[in-house]
């Protein structure tokens, strides 16, 4: 039933519940008690009443059009001001939009867009779009009248995994309150870092990961009084990494070599070594080939000059192959090198002049030393100049200076590093940063191996918001914490990138399955973070109004109709009025 046909049905039967009131009364008028005096003014007025009430109703259920600008619309966001909009433009209110808001309710903008198809610009008042409106809100003028900025943690940024017994950082910034503190907790609700907002509310808290499962840390932030403002969950999984395998080649033994069998032992390294002795004797491991299927077993190569040196030709071209399909490959230049030598570097990129002198250098990292320990000791190093235009530092002394490099070379890189005795480090009684240097050199050259399951999605998830999961397949699903399977649709517009949309219904740690292997990724409360969801919105919206064509809206004859309370309230009134003359009782009529 169309619109116009119900208010031809109500005016039918509001006209015929007028006639029979107005029977109801004249008929009553006839038939009163003659001893009872009724004001004569009494029926006239209460037959006025009914067409009135009648009309009133119609009107409160059928407000009458007004012409308004069908060009603009202006939409209602959380937080939004009614009185904010402009007189006689089209108003949409969506879901998150206050209740009180006398607008056109609509449950997202492409909704609002495909019932006016006249809309030529956008007016967003309140605290800005959710992701599901702004692709439709995108192409559109659009202006922005924010409301007032959140008060809380306005935003986060911390990793989602994390290897355990690893340190990480989580940073963010936090609004409208001045000397906030902030506090990290782990997940036994035990405060583990604390530190004050800075004058622009930025932050930076450090935690440490223990075991390896699924967590949940908070973020919790506190006034100058030391009450709790805001919280926040920080979900975290803690997965143990794969254990790179690394090939150390050594032209003879030295305490260098020592110290770093026992950093891979410690690290869990899978390690093999091959140490010359001279006279073709050969220390360590079982011997091992250095061909193209012995090589595919590992993911980074250490040698030093003199076992680059006693390579044979063949062995050099192996390990060039294998290095340009993805071995990581790092070069200890601790002794002088010969034209030979030079050679093959220059055949991987780099033009290197080591000379026979050494240099004392001191570290750049010395903030891993922990309070009370001593200072660390003077390392030497090999006075060598690198030069390759690709090259970068993987290493820095206290003076900025580079001591280790890496350059890529198919899809693998080679590394050099100038350090000579980095073992004194642990028998300084430092060694956590021996342990440090050596796995940031590893992880600076080590064979990059691409995660045979999906990538979880990018950002914060809430539960009730749309969330985007890209890079799935035809298989994909969403497996919920209560057990139920969520199958995914990808959307054929988002081309190569394969994404599909996803409406979370229950907070918690979700699974996202592609074929036979699965994703953890977890969705925060809707209640959670409220202040880092409106900032959310704002910066969407704002990059989005600053995007935005500057095309101006046209005016045309288009309807809405009004308010519908004025005329209920009116009905209302006189209702009661009328009730109240009717059931008036008669004064006696004196004989």
């Amino acid at each position: 039933m169309t619109a116009a046909t119900a208010e031809i049905l109500t005016a039918g039967v509001l006209a015929l519940a007028v006639l029979l009131a107005c029977t109801r009364l004249l008929h009553g008028h006839l038939r009163r008690d003659r001893t009872q005096h009724a004001p004569r003014w009494k029926l006239p007025l209460l037959l006025m009443a009914q067409p009135l009430l009648a009309a009133l109703l119609f009107f409160g259920l059928f407000p009458p059009a007004r012409p308004i600008a069908a060009g603009v619309m202006t939409v209602y966001t959380a937080g939004a001001n009614p009185a904010a909009a402009d007189a006689g433009t089209l108003r949409i209110a969506l879901p998150e939009a206050p209740a009180n808001t006398d607008a056109e309710p609509a449950p997202d903008i492409a909704t609002a867009l495909r019932r006016h198809p006249g809309v030529r610009s956008l007016r967003i008042v309140g605290s800005g779009l959710d992701v599901r409106d702004l692709d439709a809100a995108g192409g559109l003028p659009l202006r922005f009248h924010p409301a007032s900025r959140p008060i809380g943690i306005a935003g986060v940024q911390a990793p989602t995994t994390v290897a355990p017994g690893n340190a990480f950082r989580v940073r963010g910034r936090v609004a409208g309150i001045e000397a906030g503190t902030l506090e990290l907790l782990d997940p036994a609700a035990r405060v583990i870092a604390r530190t004050p907002a800075s004058a622009d509310g930025s932050f930076a808290l450090q935690g440490v990961t223990r075991s390896v499962g699924a967590f949940s840390f908070q973020l919790r932030l506190r006034d100058a009084r030391g009450q709790v403002r805001d919280s926040l969950p920080l979900p975290l999984q803690v997965i143990a990494p794969a254990a790179p395998r690394l090939l150390v080649l050594a032209g003879a033994p030295d305490p260098e070599l020592k110290y770093l069998r026992r950093w891979a032992l410690d690290a869990g390294v899978g390690l093999h070594t091959r140490v010359s002795v001279g006279a073709g004797l050969v220390l360590g491991d079982a011997p091992l080939a250095l061909d193209d299927a012995s090589l595919r077993r590992f993911d980074a190569v250490l040698l030093d000059t003199r076992s680059l040196q006693a390579l044979g030709d063949a062995e050099l071209r192996a390990l060039t192959r294998a290095v340009r399909d993805g071995l990581g490959l790092l070069l200890r230049l601790d002794a002088p090198l010969s034209p030979a030598m030079r050679s093959r570097l220059r055949g991987w990129g780099y033009v290197v002049d080591a000379g026979a002198r050494n240099t004392s250098v001191q570290l750049a990292n010395t903030s891993q030393r922990t309070a009370g320990e001593t200072a660390l000791p003077g390392l030497g190093r090999t006075v060598a100049a690198v030069q390759a235009g690709d090259a970068l530092p993987l290493l820095r002394d206290v003076q900025a200076q580079p001591l280790a490099w890496w350059r890529p070379l198919g899809r693998g890189r080679v590394g050099l590093v100038a350090l000579t005795d980095s073992y004194r480090l642990p028998l300084a009684g430092h060694a956590a940063v021996h342990a440090r240097l050596w796995s940031d050199l590893l992880a600076g050259i080590v064979r990059s191996t691409t995660a045979a399951t999906p990538a979880p999605p990018a950002g914060p998830i809430w539960a009730g918001q749309r969330a985007l999961l890209c890079g799935v397949d035809e298989a994909a699903a969403v497996i919920a914490p209560d057990g139920s399977r969520t199958a995914l649709a990808i959307d054929p517009s988002s081309g190569v990138r394969r994404c599909a949309a996803f409406w979370p219904r229950i907070p918690g740690w979700h699974r996202l399955q592609a074929r036979s292997t699965q994703t953890a990724f977890a969705v925060l409360p809707a209640g959670a973070g409220l202040a880092w969801q409106a900032q959310r919105r704002f910066d969407a919206t704002m990059a989005l109004a600053a995007q935005s064509p500057t095309v101006q809206a046209t005016r045309s004859a288009t309807t809405q109709r009004g308010a519908t309370w004025p005329w209920l309230a009116g009905w209302l009134m006189l209702a009661v009025l009328a009730w109240w003359l009717e059931r008036r009782r008669a004064s006696p009529q004196a004989r």
